[in-house]
């Protein structure tokens, strides 16, 4: 696949193309446009019901699962369409990989829960070397070393959050996507989630929906800001107000929604 580069030099890793996002009749998300830029933390943030996550799902054809969902316009990777007719999704998820709100790992070993991926991709190295490679990517190594074989229920939600983005750099992905990963955490877990954010973007590209603000100004590189409007019928759209770099949308925004929303005035 070819790569893209933007007129700042950034490699292009993922292009939004007018993306409009239906549920049957119903447009949830209108006329998106942006770049993610390769082994950059990329922040969305904005109100409740504004598209966010509805747009990252749509990275990684997750969507695809609701039936009423379609899309309009194109989502590119390495500038090939991900929603085209020859692409297989299955494809498009190991190399877009997802991490949750709420921790899920599987009703497994912490060991079988990094293991599972690589095995029914037909991993063929060292499986030992992989897991433990995982984990320490994750910082949870050596927290869980002495107890590979208890079940990933077994962890505190921190320790298992970590797990599940252990389980998902496991079948080395391009992107990792991150659906408010620390929605369900205590400050300390945050804290190690952030500092994970931040060490793993030297090998991957992560995209990250929050609502906290604070937390986009110090995990991310660029943060695009979503809002919503209703419709003469009274339902509302998402839609992508302003997207720059991090420190320009938090300290010099050019959009007032953005000035109001970054600094308190509503969300």
């Amino acid at each position: 696949m070819t790569s893209e580069l933007n007129h700042q030099g950034k490699e292009v890793i993922l292009s939004v193309e007018d993306a409009n996002i239906y549920y049957g009749d119903f447009l949830a998300v209108r006329g998106v446009h942006m770049d993610i830029f390769k082994n950059k933390v990329t922040a969305f943030i904005g109100p409740s019901g504004c598209g966010k996550s509805t747009l990252l799902r749509c990275f990684n054809r997750l969507n695809d699962l609701i039936n009423s969902f379609h899309l309009k316009g194109k989502i590119l990777y390495h500038g090939q369409n991900i929603y085209g007719d020859q692409i297989d999704p299955v494809e498009v998820r190991r190399r877009i990989g997802m991490v949750f709100q709420k921790p899920n790992p599987f009703p497994k070993s912490i060991y079988d829960n990094i293991a599972y991926g690589a095995r029914i991709n037909n991993y063929k190295g060292d499986m030992d070397e992989l897991v433990e490679k995982s984990l320490r990517q994750a910082f949870l190594w050596d927290e869980v070393k002495d107890k590979l074989k208890s079940s990933g229920f077994s962890l505190s939600g921190g320790q298992q959050q970590r797990l599940c983005i252990a389980r998902a750099i496991s079948i080395q992905p391009d992107v990792v996507l991150m659906d408010e990963p620390c929605a369900s955490l205590d400050p300390i877990s945050t804290l190690k989630i952030e500092e994970l954010i931040h060490e793993l973007k030297e090998n991957y590209t992560i995209i990250i929906v929050t609502h906290n603000m604070q937390q986009a100004s110090r995990v991310s590189d660029m943060t695009g800001f979503f809002n919503a409007e209703a419709t003469e019928k009274g339902s509302r759209f998402g839609f992508l107000v302003e997207y720059d770099r991090t420190e320009m949308i938090f300290h010099e925004p050019k959009e007032k929604a953005t000035q109001e929303y970054v600094s308190g005035r509503f969300g």
